[in-house]
């Protein structure tokens, strides 16, 4: 463990004649200066300690405060263990003979009572010899104290050094540090108290552990609030808190003012209990809780739902849970679940064995312990004043252990423990000193932070702030990222919450699958939630924008994460690849009969009379065409991108250029029946070979073109399905692709142009009106092919194709050939020469 390393510089003043020529020293007795605590020694450590509460308004510093008690002052009974801290400290140095060896320490201590003017008088009464109270007049050093402890509120303590540092007198402040304004005066200030900024850390660690980054700032209206404020807001908004609100607390003051105080107190009430947060960040001095404690009286009083509307209050470690006596019976639901940080104290071996023996009768030189005895347990002794005497009366013999926690504690609290720890230093320094050892040697070093967490003023303590080492201290920021550590497990909410922690937030969290905008003239942590467009992701609180997933994945529902994309093709295991398989097979197999049948009645004249060879070369040509559509089914590789496209686009051509050779022949075949006509040398096969080995040759051409230049290839399509990665055949070429289909189109109007100008020739079998038909078919189901295929996404591009091809090929074969198989099986008498000669009217 880690703790306070103190040096104490001890400067002696020298004795001071002046103002006055008094020609000797005054021997006689001064007045009674009442609360106070003296103990003779050889040493005397000097103690101005807050326990009793003056409300009177009229004390001066030219009257004395005895002149001016009065029955309007409470005890802060809590207080009281700072006394009794400073005074086992002083015993259990005494009694230990290896410091100090044939010196006794003594103290002398004083009470402030909150009051600039007894502060100021006890500073210089403590100055001067027991005897008599004449200021800056001394005739030797006896009784004068080598060093002061003061606190526990700043002003105590700035009211001091008023005094004490014109005499170079060290002070050791084991509370609220005040704001020096002169650098003189830091000379002889030492705080107890450890940095700041190491608090205002773990404040910002907490709250930032708990997510509360809506808070509400409370802050005691003194000359320390401004440098709380100038200290800790930068670094709260800086690590994200931002704030409802920024209030101050009023201090407490005399009677006159208290009407003032409390009606300032609950504005400031008011505004905490109405606000949206849920946790409110309270800086205040060892007193503010008690006027904390009397605004939810003050809210009862005004009807104030106060209850109904619980808040997490953290505290600074300044602060401490004293009350007023009156205050006993209170309820602190206002209180409950507060977190507060505390400087580290642990139990003091022997100290609550030195409470359980504190008793009136054997503390005469204890000027504090009626008063506090009485308003601990609410009972008088027989010299009290006259209002105390309806109380029932005390016996003397009553034990501190019995008092509830509320009105005092048997533990060393963190206060009490800074003195216990700045007596120490200072006798140590003595210590030093009488040993002729003026190099400094390291202290214990004291304190850890603490975490403490209050129900009913029962001290939980539930997580630390371990102090940084020597390397870390000049980086507070990143030291204490790794040194705070709390156990949610033993913190008790409030029941407002129903136990649970709370949360206090400007509004909710914008979770993963949304982004947040800022809220116009709202602070930075006020913001709307807007989901994530289409395709786009956030996979964390309170994004500023979403974001795409990669090519290979997908968002999913929530558009809080990405989802690997699976790999698809139009596959022959899939329904939608078995269905076109079986189509094509089955066309093929159509194919495959009619071809067998046409070769089995070869010498049929309706087989005859309509070009056997161009009707075996189509329907092989239709054959191929059917299972060419294969290709297009299964995984892609490098052999079948190549090969499908190519083969299809040939074999589909030359089919084709047969329909268009017998439309041709037909057509010659007519116009070479007139007297005279020409064109009858130019009617044969050599006619139809001609135009089927061009036409097939042209399109073998452009496809020769496509494959020297850019070939198709085997390719990944990531961005045309939200969820798949498609397998395909990129076609290389677009322009290349469109030609093929382009020329393959040219071929059908063709043939359809020149088929509609046959389809009214005299002939029983005239093939033309057929022909007419499945090219318009043909031309129907590539038109619709070009807008579907480039509206379709993935493997359905294919099956549109494979559609198309089958489709239009069992046009083809449909509307050519079903009129001949009809005559050949189910016709035969219309199979004959003399059907061929007759002729239609």
């Amino acid at each position: 463990m880690v703790v306070f390393g103190v040096v104490v510089f001890l400067l002696l003043p020298q004795g001071i004649c002046t103002l006055a020529p008094l020609p000797q020293c005054s021997i006689k007795e001064p007045v009674p200066i009442i609360h106070k605590y003296y103990q003779s020694g050889d040493l005397i450590i000097a103690g101005i300690i807050s326990l009793i509460y003056i409300f009177s308004s009229t004390i001066s510093f030219g009257k004395h405060p005895a002149q001016e008690l009065s029955d309007d002052h409470m005890v802060l009974t809590q207080n009281y263990q700072h006394i009794l801290a400073l005074a086992f400290a002083v015993k259990e140095i005494n009694a230990d003979p290896r410091i100090l060896r044939n010196v006794t320490l003594g103290f002398h201590i004083y009470n402030s009572h909150f009051s600039a003017s007894w502060t100021y008088q006890a500073s210089i009464e403590l100055l001067c010899r027991r005897a008599k109270f004449i200021p800056n007049y001394k005739c030797d050093v006896e009784n004068t104290p080598v060093a002061f402890i003061g606190g526990p509120n700043s002003n105590v303590c700035l009211h001091m050094a008023t005094i004490l540092c014109m005499y170079k007198m060290p002070q050791l402040i084991y509370g609220s540090s005040p704001v020096m304004n002169k650098e003189t005066q830091a000379v002889f200030f030492h705080r107890m108290f450890p940095n700041g900024a190491f608090q205002y850390k773990g404040i910002l660690h907490l709250l930032l552990h708990f997510s509360w980054t809506w808070i509400g700032v409370v802050s005691q209206d003194d000359d320390n609030t401004e440098s709380f404020i100038e200290n800790i807001l930068p670094l709260l908004s800086q690590g994200g808190i931002c704030f409802d609100f920024i209030e101050k607390f009023p201090k407490l003051t005399s009677s006159s003012g208290f009407g003032d105080m409390v009606g300032e107190g609950f504005k400031t009430l008011n505004v905490a209990i109405s606000s949206t947060t849920h946790v409110v960040l309270m800086h205040g001095e060892i007193q503010t809780m008690a006027v904390l404690r009397v605004m939810p009286q003050v809210a009862e009083m005004e009807n104030m739902p106060w209850r109904t509307m619980a808040k997490i209050w953290v505290m600074t470690a300044q602060m401490d849970f004293t009350s007023f006596p009156f205050q006993r019976n209170w309820d602190i639901d206002l209180l409950h679940g507060a977190l507060s940080l505390s400087i580290h104290s642990k139990e003091v071996l022997l100290f609550r064995k030195f409470l359980q023996n504190r008793i009136p009768a054997s503390e005469e030189e204890d000027g504090f312990i009626r008063e506090f005895w009485e308003e601990s347990f609410d009972c008088s002794f027989p010299s009290s004043a006259a209002h105390k005497m309806d109380r029932k009366r005390c016996s003397g013999n009553e034990r501190l252990e019995m008092l509830p926690v509320s009105v005092f504690e048997m533990g060393m609290t963190a206060h009490s423990y800074s003195i216990y720890n700045a007596v120490n230093a200072i006798v140590h320094s003595l210590h030093a000193s009488y040993l002729s050892q003026f190099k400094y040697k390291g202290m214990p070093r004291g304190g850890r932070w603490k975490l403490q967490q209050w129900q009913t003023f029962l001290r939980v303590k539930v997580g630390k702030i371990d102090p940084p080492t020597l390397q870390d201290k000049k980086d507070v920021v990143t030291s204490l990222d790794n040194v705070f550590t709390i156990h949610e497990d033993l913190i008790i909410w409030p029941k407002q919450f129903n136990q649970s922690q709370p949360l206090s937030m400007c509004n909710d969290h914008c979770h993963p699958g949304y982004s947040r905008t800022k809220k116009e003239g709202e602070p930075f942590c006020c913001y709307d939630c807007f989901p994530c467009p289409e395709r786009k992701i956030s996979n964390q609180k309170d994004m500023d924008d979403c974001f795409q997933c990669p090519g290979d994945e997908y968002p999913n529902i929530a558009q809080d994460t990405c989802l690997p994309k699976t790999i698809t093709f139009l596959s022959h295991k899939e329904a939608l690849g078995i269905s076109l398989d079986t189509f094509a097979l089955s066309l093929s197999c159509i194919t495959a009969f009619v071809l067998g049948i046409f070769m089995k009645n070869k010498d049929t004249p309706i087989v005859r009379a309509n070009n056997r060879g161009l009707t075996y070369t189509l329907l092989i040509a239709l054959l191929l065409c059917f299972l060419s559509a294969l290709l297009f089914i299964g995984q892609p590789e490098v052999v079948t991108c190549l090969l499908r496209q190519i083969l299809f686009s040939i074999i589909f051509s030359m089919a084709v250029s047969c329909v268009l050779a017998k439309t041709t022949i037909v057509v010659l075949a007519f116009m070479a029946t007139k007297p005279g006509s020409r064109i009858r040398k130019w009617v044969g096969k050599q006619l139809a070979i001609s135009i089927v080995l061009s036409c097939t040759l042209i399109q073998a051409t452009i496809c020769s073109v496509w494959l020297a230049t850019t070939p198709p290839f085997p390719d990944l399509d990531i961005h045309s399905m939200p969820k798949e990665i498609v397998l395909e055949c990129n076609e290389g070429s677009a322009i290349m692709f469109n030609c093929v289909l382009g020329f393959m189109c040219l071929l059908a109007i063709v043939s359809f142009m020149v088929a509609l100008l046959a389809r009214k020739l005299p002939d029983s079998f005239n093939e033309a009106k057929f022909i007419t038909f499945s090219m318009l078919i043909f031309c129907m189901v590539w038109l619709s092919f070009v807008p579907t295929y480039l509206s379709t996404k993935g493997k359905y591009m294919v099956a549109v194709e494979i559609f198309s091809i089958l489709s239009s090929s069992f046009g083809l074969l449909s509307c050519i050939f079903s009129p001949k198989c009809y005559v050949i099986l189910l016709r035969p008498d219309l199979n004959s020469k003399e059907q061929l000669s007759i002729r239609k009217n």
